[in-house]
């Protein structure tokens, strides 16, 4: 299923010591960077929607974060092995990335887990999924070798009723979240969309070629995901949000009361700490990868996993 480790030549800005894994996965081959630690647990960091790529950026839409890989290097000095990846079709992973589906990324997990297992020898693998990778782990659950789920500002509902929020509080797009509205509910009981409506912005967010997966996360409750889970799972959310409220947390418990909740004040969706009420520096955590991470969340996994 996976192929040897391969050290990698570092790249700009990458920590010493960081390895290139490169595996064999079920659509083509997967690659990703392993920031390793003398401890003997290890976490596999799933990525964000749309094409995050495994430092947390975007660079085609100038989303530039770098706050995987922060991320990442922050847990592996703390002692936890973290493997940060580029989602198929994307960077150097293989596969079709608008043919992607929950089953997919799931078996895309159970491989990259393998083989993060078999690397460093760990028991299990936990999942630290960010937004759209929280449900990807949720989803993920009860794959073989699975420690537990970290989920930071992971949907506590379905997509729909967020997708419509984020568009109704969108200041250039708002009037239009009516008609995303209604384009919702077609989807929802399986009416192929009319886009007429739309601006060509918001239209792309309906494309034919990945209309399929939308569907299906429209259709999927994270929270039902959760009920479930007999796995330990903390829920990390942050007051300055603009993407997930920070009570989505609160329909993951409802339906798991087990699940740990934490809401670190400050916190942008891009895992940044800004000053309550900076809603410039909120919109700046999207794209100056200098912001630091917040203050204590890399202090709220490790304890969580590590109990440091």
């Amino acid at each position: 299923m996976f192929r040897a480790l391969v050290l990698a030549a570092l790249l700009p800005g990458e920590a010493a010591g960081a390895q290139t894994l490169n595996i064999d996965g079920p659509a083509g081959p997967l690659a990703g960077t392993l920031a390793r630690s003398t401890g003997a647990q290890a976490a596999l960091l799933l990525p964000g929607s749309g094409p995050t790529d495994r430092d947390g950026n975007q660079p085609a839409a100038g989303l530039h974060t770098d706050a995987y890989r922060l991320l990442a290097e922050a847990l592996a000095a703390r002692g936890l092995s973290v493997l940060r990846i580029d989602k198929r079709g994307l960077g150097d992973s293989g596969g079709d990335g608008n043919a992607v589906s929950l089953a997919g990324y799931r078996a895309d997990t159970a491989a990259w887990a393998a083989a993060l297992r078999a690397e460093t020898g760990a028991d299990c693998v936990w999942l630290i999924g960010h937004s759209e990778g929280g449900l990807i782990a949720l989803f993920s659950a009860d794959l073989p070798g699975i420690c537990g789920l970290v989920l930071l500002a992971a949907p506590g509902r379905a997509l729909g009723p967020i997708l419509v929020q984020q568009i109704a509080d969108h200041p250039l797009h708002g009037l239009h979240a009516p008609a995303v509205a209604r384009v919702v509910a077609d989807i929802s009981v399986g009416l192929a969309p009319d886009l007429s409506d739309l601006p060509e912005a918001l239209a792309a967010i309906f494309r034919p070629e990945t209309l399929g997966y939308l569907t299906e996360l429209i259709a999927t409750d994270p929270a039902e995901l959760a009920r479930g889970i007999g796995l330990p799972i903390l829920a990390v959310t942050g007051d300055t949000d603009a993407q997930i409220p920070a009570e989505a947390a609160q329909a993951l418990v409802a339906a798991n009361p087990a699940i740990r909740s934490v809401t670190l004040p400050g916190m942008t969706h891009m895992l940044k700490q800004v000053a309550p009420g900076d809603f410039a520096a909120g919109a700046r955590s999207y794209t100056d990868p200098a912001m630091p991470l917040h203050g204590d969340l890399v202090p709220a996994i490790a304890s969580f996993i590590l109990g440091d």
